[in-house]
C-alpha cells in the first residue's frame, strides 16, 4: 500500500499541484459558503484493523461525529472560538476555527459496528476493525503422500 498525499483544497490526482499549496497557505479549506479547516489525518492497517488518528487538540470530543457508512469515514464537528473579544492587533492569525468535516474512503471492507474511537492528549484515535472476509487467510498445504 503506498502513501496518498492529502491535497485539501483541491481533489487528490488533480494537476495544479503548485496552485494547491499557494492556495492551501492562503486561505482556510472552504466548503459551499463556509470557512473551517479540515484536519490532517493518518491512515494505517495492522493485521485485524485499520487505525485512523487526528489531530484534534482544543475540540471538545462531545462535538465530534465519527459514522461509517459503505466503508467510508465520516468525521465532523466544530472548534468554537473560547472569547467572544476580537479586538486584538494579530500580526499572523494562523487557527483555524469552525465547523470541520473529513469523509475518507476505507482500503478494505471493515466492521464498522466494531469500531471504536479514543481521544487522547488532542489525538483522535479511531480502530475499525477489517470485515472478516478482507481480512487474509492463511491456507495450510497438505500433503497426500505421493512424490
Amino acid at each position: 500500500m503506498s502513501l496518498i498525499r492529502w491535497t485539501p483544497f483541491l481533489n487528490e490526482g488533480f494537476a495544479f499541484d503548485d496552485m494547491d499549496k499557494m492556495f492551501g497557505e492562503m486561505l482556510p479549506a472552504v466548503r459551499g459558503n463556509q470557512f473551517g479547516f479540515t484536519p490532517a489525518l493518518d491512515m494505517y492497517e495492522d493485521k485485524d484493523s485499520i487505525v485512523v488518528e487526528t489531530q484534534l487538540a482544543g475540540i471538545d470530543p462531545e462535538k465530534v461525529s465519527i459514522s461509517i457508512e459503505n466503508d467510508v469515514l465520516c468525521i465532523k464537528g466544530e472548534s468554537e472560538r473560547k472569547s467572544e473579544v476580537d479586538e486584538k492587533n494579530y500580526y499572523r492569525k494562523e487557527i483555524r476555527r469552525g465547523s470541520f468535516f473529513r469523509s475518507i474512503p476505507l482500503p478494505t471492507k471493515v466492521d464498522g459496528d466494531k469500531a471504536s474511537a479514543v481521544n487522547e492528549d488532542g489525538i483522535l484515535k479511531i480502530n475499525i476493525p477489517k470485515a472478516t472476509e478482507s481480512r487474509p487467510k492463511n491456507i495450510k498445504i497438505q500433503s497426500n503422500g505421493k512424490k
